[in-house]
């Protein structure tokens, strides 16, 4: 029997004031002033519902819980839902195309 595809990808806004912790800085090497912090996520549950979860502290990564904005669907909407091993190599596919604009980008 064939598994429902109900995975999603998500992109979360986060502030710019990610940018004075240490460890963010360092995975984003060729950050460009002025544009966007994200962070990349995948999830076997709606995507507004894992942003809630994170700035309620389940399950949650600190830059998010402590700097997420809100969630950018313009940049992930099309692609869900998916498999999750389609999921996952999406995920990595938007952090890197991000990073490659510019973006400072977090991924679990």
């Amino acid at each position: 029997m064939k598994r429902r595809a109900h995975h999603h990808v998500y992109v979360i806004e986060l502030h710019p004031d990610v940018l004075q912790e240490p460890r963010f800085r360092r995975c984003n090497p060729d950050y460009v002033a002025g544009r966007p912090c994200v962070y990349v996520g995948m999830t076997g549950l709606d995507p507004d519902l894992r942003f809630d979860r994170h700035k309620a502290g389940i399950q949650a990564n600190a830059f998010v819980m402590k700097y997420g904005l809100r969630l950018l669907p313009d940049l992930y909407e099309g692609f869900n839902p998916m498999g999750h091993d389609e999921a996952a190599e999406r995920e990595v596919e938007i952090g890197i195309d991000l990073r490659s604009a510019g973006f400072g980008v977090w991924q679990a």
